[in-house]
């Protein structure tokens, strides 16, 4: 199956997720440089980008769909480490290889730089470094929130914590902010999200049914997700409505 992306590779204005991505920043010229070495790769769902300790000869940026971050242990045990949404960057500049399996979670489509010109446009571009570093540091801000979830919330609340940052990630790829209902496909199977959890598929689905029949979420279908009162959903996650945590 071939996987086309809904929008016109040749126009970076048209990108669906341009003001979040490493280019945000870049000025016209920037963006020129990157064309030169830029390329779109797609992925199947359950298709594997990259694997661990291979040699990573590309970077980019996740432009549609969703992949998972997974460690394997030395007798074979794996574990889901981390979610790659629409617009997080995959791949590190200086760093030869890669440290974890990526794979496909959902159909997935990568904008793609080759490694080496990359890293040296990082040197002369400094637009492209600082968006990356601040990416990177928002990436550290995630991992410790989700080290919270993981590891002191309550199976309802890590649950409702997954909804709402894929919710809060929705609505600012399609920058329509978080007032009013807010709706989106939601891209994990529930045995994803069970493993992503550390819970058992029961207890997810009974904690979805749980959110759903008390009116916190709404649901067409098993993936079709809408979200009524979003400061609702924050305060089951036991977070505030501004993202910071109730105490």
């Amino acid at each position: 199956m071939t996987i086309k992306a809904q929008f016109d590779h040749s126009n970076c204005e048209d990108c669906p997720i341009r003001h979040r991505a490493v280019c945000a920043r870049c000025d016209a010229d920037e963006l020129e440089e990157l064309e030169s070495i830029k390329y779109y790769r797609s992925f199947e769902a359950g298709q594997t980008i990259i694997w661990s300790g291979d040699q990573m000869n590309f970077v980019g940026s996740v432009v549609a769909g969703i992949a998972s971050l997974t460690q394997t242990m030395e007798d074979g045990r794996t574990q889901m480490v981390g979610l790659l949404l629409p617009s997080d960057f995959v791949g590190r500049p200086g760093r030869e290889v890669a440290p974890y399996d990526v794979q496909a979670t959902t159909d997935v489509v990568m904008c793609c730089f080759r490694k080496k010109p990359f890293e040296e446009l990082m040197a002369t571009t400094p637009h492209i470094a600082h968006r990356l570093l601040q990416m990177t540091l928002d990436e550290l801000d995630a991992a410790r929130e989700w080290m919270l979830v993981l590891g002191r919330k309550t199976a309802r609340e890590k649950i409702a914590s997954l909804l709402s940052i894929i919710a809060r990630r929705d609505a600012s790829i399609s920058q329509k902010g978080l007032a009013g209902p807010i709706v989106f496909d939601l891209p994990l199977t529930r045995e994803a999200m069970a493993d992503y959890l550390g819970l058992t598929l029961e207890t997810v689905s009974r904690q979805i049914s749980a959110l759903k029949k008390e009116g916190v979420i709404t649901l067409e279908g098993k993936r079709h997700v809408t979200i009524p009162d979003m400061g609702r959903l924050m305060e089951e996650a036991g977070d505030d409505s501004d993202g910071g945590f109730l105490v």
